[in-house]
């Protein structure tokens, strides 16, 4: 007799037809990425589209939402990887390894009550210091619970707990999810030693133009962090928003030394003239830390959601003691053909209070095309970066370099 494997995607499927399972939705996404980029670093060269210096992967997303009873929804989600033989032009990837992989990033049920929903299991989260990050082939999720409620006009208030997380690392050059246990094949592991992390927030819309909020954040034992930010979008097309964070921490967490803090600040400007352009200007500076704590970073990744966070080369910004400008300018598909964007990223590291040139400057330029036919997404990049700590030569300096990517999602 032939045994056959089920996956929990498919059986949740059969389930739903066989019982009272209202508004069950199915889709997903296959995703194949490349990136290229030219290489000096040590004097070893390696020219854009080298198998040395390219990365490859492709993607299989599967997910399904249902409504369980009234009041009552679930949902899973699937991730496989693969490199699907494009090891005969790259020699690296976007996530995990160069073996075929699959996990669950999301299983999760909802309840709600009157104006107030409690969710909980394995889910995307996306708070101003801790949220999961899209930017890759895969993304980051979270074991936790989440608990909202409206009952307060105009105003959303929010309550939650992680206790587990995917996530590849915190700070630069890390991926974003863990590679995966091969004994238990899950990438899940405990959050801040098993004491786990809580966030609260609040953000009102009062006042239509504005859109304000705030959080605190308490991993016990080690750090508390805080968010605040205010946003106005007047009709006329003009955008401006503020943000303030701050971080204590107790120990070593995130790269600190003993008792320490720091904080960061960012305004913005920006300007849409609809169907035509979008243009935005952002300024952000962080505070001086000896011991190089940072501010303002995902406490569970790599990116910022400061404004002034550049496309690519992301978590310069929080860096202590660090000057930060961002000016971005798009256009939509529907006026040029294709939807292009230009984003241009100086980050300047001051001294920080060492009397010592730190050499982490990095400016980035990238330009963008991206196009839509039907359900495949198609966008091409090209990336100038010159960094300080990046792509060293024997002399010990950064020099610059160039990347081109492609990625192309179909969505079902």
């Amino acid at each position: 007799m032939k045994l056959v494997k089920m996956s929990l995607l498919a059986a949740t499927l059969i389930a739903s037809s066989a019982f009272a399972i209202d508004n069950v939705k199915v889709s997903g996404d296959a995703k194949l990425y490349y990136a290229t980029h030219d290489d000096t670093n040590n004097n070893i060269e390696a020219g854009l589209f080298d198998k040395t210096s390219s990365d490859g992967q492709a993607a299989l997303g599967l997910g399904l939402t249902a409504d369980l009873t009234e009041g009552v929804s679930a949902g899973v989600h699937l991730t496989a990887l693969s490199a699907l033989g494009l090891t005969n032009i790259v020699s690296n990837v976007w996530e995990a390894g160069l073996q075929d992989e699959f996990w669950f990033d999301e299983a999760w049920l909802a309840g709600t009550y009157g104006k107030t929903t409690a969710k909980v299991g394995r889910m995307t989260l996306d708070t101003p210091l801790a949220f999961t990050e899209t930017w890759s082939i895969a993304k980051n999720t979270f074991e936790a619970g989440v608990l909202i409620n409206q009952d307060v006009p105009d105003t959303t208030l929010v309550g939650a707990y992680i206790g587990e997380s995917n996530s590849g690392g915190v700070g630069q050059y890390a991926n974003v999810v863990a590679n995966l246990d091969g004994n238990q094949n899950t990438n899940f592991g405990l959050v801040n030693g098993g004491k786990g992390a809580y966030a609260v927030g609040a953000v009102n819309n009062s006042w239509k133009p504005l859109t304000a909020q705030g959080w605190f954040y308490n991993l016990p034992s080690h750090a508390q962090a805080y968010w605040l930010q205010a946003d106005i979008a007047l009709d006329f097309g003009l955008n401006l928003g503020a943000q303030y964070t701050g971080i204590e921490i107790q120990d070593n967490t995130f790269g600190g030394v003993g008792e320490q803090t720091n904080d960061a600040f960012a305004v913005m400007a920006g300007y849409e003239l609809k169907d035509i352009v979008t243009v935005s200007a952002a300024f952000s500076q962080t505070g001086t830390n000896n011991n190089g704590l940072r501010a303002g970073f995902n406490v569970f990744g790599q990116q910022s959601k400061l404004y002034t966070e550049a496309w690519w080369n992301y978590g310069y910004n929080t860096r202590a003691d660090t000057t930060a400008i961002n000016v971005t300018v798009k256009t939509p598909e529907e006026l040029t053909y294709v939807g292009l964007g230009l984003y241009v990223t100086q980050d300047t590291v001051g001294e920080n209070g060492t009397g010592v040139d730190q050499k982490e400057d990095m400016m980035e330029v990238t330009v963008e095309a991206s196009k839509s036919f039907g359900p495949l997404d198609v966008a091409l990049l090209y990336i100038m970066t010159d960094a300080e700590d990046q792509n060293i030569n024997t002399a010990g300096e950064g020099e610059s370099y160039n990347t081109v990517q492609a990625y192309l999602t179909y969505n079902f």
